[in-house]
């Protein structure tokens, strides 16, 4: 009797206790990695010196002194170096009429270089891929991209692919979103995401001044990386996604018109970038910023903040306006050790830097990528990442802070968990002679070679032939 009753009893608790191992089973399921990831180095002959810059402006017959002035003006105090990469049109001297293929030549040799790097250090094989996911957003062809890497590498016929167009330089991160969910609906997944944007259709040949900034900025160059949430790999990943928070104002026009492929008044297409944007990004970083905080900073760091603005907010009741105490800051170093901004510009990193009462040392990385790679849309921020590990900044346990921001108009942000000690070891900053950086100096010669610009008389000034 005694031995029929242990059964009895026994049963709802074998039951509940597999119902306990099965929640954490599904939980260890449902993390995301990154196993690995591969930067996209050109050739060196593709390096977009600062007199080669110079000569391309000059080659553009629709600009006048004033808007060689201004390209002039901003190409110096962008923070951009003399060895970030142009594609391969610009150095034919055809960037005012690219044809499609010029465009699909530029992606494939991203795929060829950093897809086949990337299989052959993991050891993952093209046919292990159960997703796909490619974000370019100002190149839509058919077949799409993701089925020419489908198609190159002999992937299965049930890989899960999508193509994002039209994201902006946000896009990594809503590509890492999405591969978030698939992994959270299934067991035991390879993702492999490809990051990227296409500089050949979109290079504008006239004289806007709010269109020409962005060939001042923009260069090529891509990431990718392999995602997985199989258990078994986990000791050999390098990251794992904690946090991620999405802001998109895009129900806003100013907001949604700040970023915008559009017509000149001469019907040539280029990138609008509008004088609204700064607020813009400004509005979208602190509603994101709100957001993400409470999720990835301690308790005590919150309860400080609360507490110093209830006061403040307290006495300015008390003594009106004659009480004007400093508004009390979060410390987002309580919870963060490193930060990966995007490298939209110099005054993008410096006004996040800012907000975020960052040190010369938390922007290091943003600086220098933007110094040697320029603004490569959404993979910048891979850059910046990379810089750290091939600095070996990242070890176990440490949290890093990626924020992005992109047309739409949209600000990303994501927290990641080191997973392991990270040396740098095949990263493309290494071929960079990481030891290098950062410069001693940072200033362009771009104004020390053209500065005679600055003394010509308008009325007779003509462009060299």
């Amino acid at each position: 009797m005694d031995y029929v009753l242990t059964i009895v009893l026994c049963i709802p608790l074998f039951y509940l206790l597999c119902i306990i191992l099965k929640v954490l089973e599904n939980r260890r399921h449902q993390n995301c990695y990154i196993l690995d990831y591969q930067l996209y180095k050109p050739s060196d002959d593709r390096k977009l010196s600062t007199e080669f810059s110079g000569d391309i402006i000059m080659r553009n017959k629709n600009l006048g002194l004033n808007e060689y002035k201004f390209l002039l003006k901003a190409i110096v105090s962008s923070g951009i170096g003399e060895e970030t990469y142009a594609p391969k049109m610009v150095f034919d001297g055809r960037e005012e009429n690219p044809n499609h293929d010029d465009a699909i030549h530029e992606m494939e040799e991203f795929f060829n270089d950093s897809i086949e790097k990337l299989f052959q250090r993991t050891g993952i094989r093209a046919d292990e891929i159960d997703v796909l996911v490619v974000n370019v957003s100002m190149l839509a062809c058919q077949p799409s991209l993701s089925a020419r890497i489908v198609n190159r590498y002999g992937m299965r016929e049930d890989v899960k692919t999508y193509n994002l167009s039209g994201m902006g330089c946000s896009a990594s991160l809503i590509s890492i979103n999405l591969v978030q969910s698939i992994l959270k609906s299934n067991k035991n997944q390879l993702a492999l995401v490809v990051t990227s944007e296409c500089l050949t259709p979109n290079w504008y040949s006239g004289n806007d001044r709010s269109m020409i900034l962005s060939n001042c900025l923009f260069r090529v160059g891509g990431c990718a990386m392999i995602m997985t949430n199989k258990p078994s790999l986990v000791h050999k990943s390098m990251f794992k996604l904690k946090v991620m928070v999405r802001t998109h104002h895009g129900a806003k026009d100013e907001a949604y018109g700040c970023c915008l492929q559009t017509e000149d008044a001469e019907g040539r297409v280029g990138f609008h970038l509008g004088k609204t944007l700064p607020k813009t990004a400004t509005r979208a970083f602190v509603e994101n910023l709100k957001e993400v905080a409470p999720k990835i900073l301690p308790m005590r760091e919150l309860l400080r903040f609360a507490t110093l603005s209830l006061a403040r907010k307290t006495l300015q009741n008390i003594f009106g306006k004659s009480f004007n105490a400093t508004r009390p800051m979060i410390n987002f170093k309580t919870g963060i050790d490193h930060f990966c901004l995007h490298t939209g510009g110099k005054a993008v990193i410096d006004a996040v830097a800012q907000s975020l009462n960052l040190s010369p040392y938390d922007i290091e990385p943003a600086r220098m990528t933007l110094h040697r790679f320029g603004n490569t849309s959404a993979s910048s921020l891979w850059y910046v990442l990379g810089y750290m590990e091939a600095k070996k900044r990242l070890k176990k346990g440490d949290k890093l802070f990626m924020i992005s921001f992109g047309a739409g108009f949209k600000c990303n942000s994501c927290l990641w968990e080191v997973v392991r000690d990270l040396d740098g070891e095949g990263n493309v900053w290494n071929e960079c002679n990481i030891e290098n950086y950062p410069p001693k100096s940072l200033e362009n010669p771009f104004m020390a070679k053209y500065g005679w610009i600055q003394d010509e008389d308008i009325a007779t000034f003509k462009f060299p032939q």
